[in-house]
């Protein structure tokens, strides 16, 4: 039997997922992502690149001791996390650490990079904000901070290139993953000569672009030893994560909408063309190119799920207790609000507790619970926390259609916070619309696997491979009637940030500045 495996660099775990042609999880194995915190730099944030290899390939050789034979592994392709990267010479030893996108040591090189190229110029080219974690400042800081390291650079590779390196020796990235560094001219899919002039980048740095699903190269022999894989393994591009699982779902077609809600939430959705109008910038949505052909993701992000997690740490005392003798903690929680009506008794949340990302981008804004009074539940509160999160949702889904000029009507979700049912219910309900929760597991690293089995030829397209890994899909209905009411509160939730502006931004310089 032919299978195929994907590898997922995450912020937490190195995952390794053998699937069958089917889309099944045959076999599979993780390791820890370990976060460093440098010496004598508590603020910074590293990985260390031999532990992101050793543990991608001890994740790899456990899930293939899952399966008979190596060699029905046909191919691999790696996905993940978008924007860190690593310094390697000419035989591929890395020079520096993965600077992680927690670090916020390149804040200076992106101020530079607003006031002598421009955040307009570099929208306009890139389809990107000027984002300080982006691999265009965190080059910029290494030529100011370690000039004798650059001096023997030979590539600038990202996560995922140099896992790609270390399994088949190939020098390259996809088209999603150039766009993570801030100097792709997204209409050409290339290296832009303006923004590499502008910035002093050399182009010899940057490694080749090509579509996803390319063919690489062979696993190598030492990685072979290492991983367990077969030297007659295929190494195929894959792409950033988000992208990726837009495939196994089939939101990688134009029109559909597809929410991830995990500790972030990411909206994206697929377009024919890269669309770098004004108001797309301004919402702080992503132009970005698609894993899936010439065709190009739109998306946009806010943190979700953290902020459930920070009413549990905080206001889940009981819930803690009573999951300790049936149950778990969540199933109390969600228990109380049978209780609740819609609107939460006149309590609404802005969930700004990590700043404001999309479609507001305020990083001095904060959290905030408004309508308060004694009679106040912590079930009111809760329910507050999670259409307060939908409300953010919708600010997107609204940005999104107003900077495309389009209307979404298909609306699918996947993400640990798709098991929320009432948390996608309310959504429907806001929404007005019909939601489809994906029953697809891991489908970043589905859709990754789906590009390995293109890049051979074991599916002949996407569409073939979306058709073979397609899985039934739950279905939640709107409540009309409680849409109506939700219309006229989302009016009253989006005055909630204008209102308290100064009042966060004043807090935020006395007490986090």
């Amino acid at each position: 039997m032919d299978y195929l495996m994907a590898i997922d660099l995450g912020s937490t775990s190195l995952k390794a997922v053998i699937y069958d042609l089917n889309g099944n999880i045959v076999s599979s194995a993780a390791r820890p992502t370990e976060q460093i915190t440098p010496d004598g730099h508590p603020e910074w944030v590293i990985w260390d690149p031999d532990q992101i290899w050793n543990g991608s390939a001890a994740a790899v050789k456990e899930a293939v001791a899952g399966i008979d034979d190596a060699s029905q592994i046909k191919a691999v392709a790696v996905t993940g996390m978008g924007m860190d990267g690593v310094p390697v010479d000419s035989n591929g030893n890395h020079l520096y650490p993965f600077i992680s996108w927690h670090d916020p040591r390149t804040a200076g090189q992106a101020k530079w990079w607003n006031e002598n190229i421009g955040a307009e110029k570099t929208f306009a080219i890139t389809g990107f904000p000027t984002w300080a974690i982006t691999a265009a400042m965190r080059i910029l800081w290494m030529k100011e901070n370690e000039p004798e390291i650059m001096a023997k650079a030979d590539k600038w590779l990202l996560i995922e290139d140099f896992l790609n390196n270390k399994l088949c020796g190939a020098i390259a990235t996809d088209r999603s993953m150039a766009s993570c560094m801030l100097l792709m001219d997204q209409a050409k899919h290339q290296w832009s000569g303006e923004l590499l002039a502008a910035s002093g980048i050399e182009g010899t740095l940057l490694p080749p672009i090509l579509p996803s699903a390319s063919v690489l190269g062979k696993i190598s022999p030492q990685a072979s030893a290492l991983t367990g894989l077969s030297t007659e393994t295929t190494v195929v591009l894959g792409g950033h994560d988000h992208i990726c699982g837009t495939l196994p779902v089939g939101a990688y077609k134009p029109g559909s909408l597809f929410d991830i809600i995990g500790t972030w939430e990411s909206v994206i959705t697929t377009i024919p063309s890269p669309e770098m109008n004004d108001a797309i910038r301004q919402s702080a949505i992503c132009i970005q190119s698609h894993v899936a052909g010439d065709c190009y993701a739109a998306w946009g992000g806010a943190p979700s799920g953290e902020s459930l997690e920070w009413f549990r740490s905080q206001f889940g005392f009981q819930a803690e207790q009573k999951a300790k003798e049936e149950g778990n903690v969540w199933e109390h929680l969600l228990a109380s609000l049978k209780d609740t009506a819609p609107g939460a008794s006149g309590v609404m949340f802005l969930p700004h507790l990590s700043a404001a990302g999309c479609p507001i981008t305020d990083p001095k804004s904060m959290g905030a619970f408004v309508g308060l009074s004694s009679t106040t539940t912590h079930a009111d509160m809760l329910r507050a926390v999670i259409e307060g999160l939908n409300y953010q949702f919708l600010e997107i889904r609204t940005a999104m259609e107003s900077g495309l000029n389009c209307c979404f009507d298909n609306i699918i979700v996947s993400g640990g916070g798709s098991q929320n049912e009432f948390w996608i219910q309310n959504k429907a309900d806001m929404l007005g619309l019909q939601i489809e929760v994906s029953n697809v597991q891991e489908a970043t690293s589905l859709g990754a696997a789906m590009l390995a089995g293109i890049g051979i030829g074991l599916y002949e397209n996407l569409d073939q491979a979306y058709d073979r890994v397609k899985k039934p899909k739950k279905v939640y209905a709107p409540d009309l009637e409680l849409t109506t009411k939700y219309q006229s509160l989302f009016e009253i939730y989006k005055s909630i940030y204008p209102a308290l502006k100064p009042v966060s931004n004043s807090l935020f310089d006395r007490f986090k500045g």
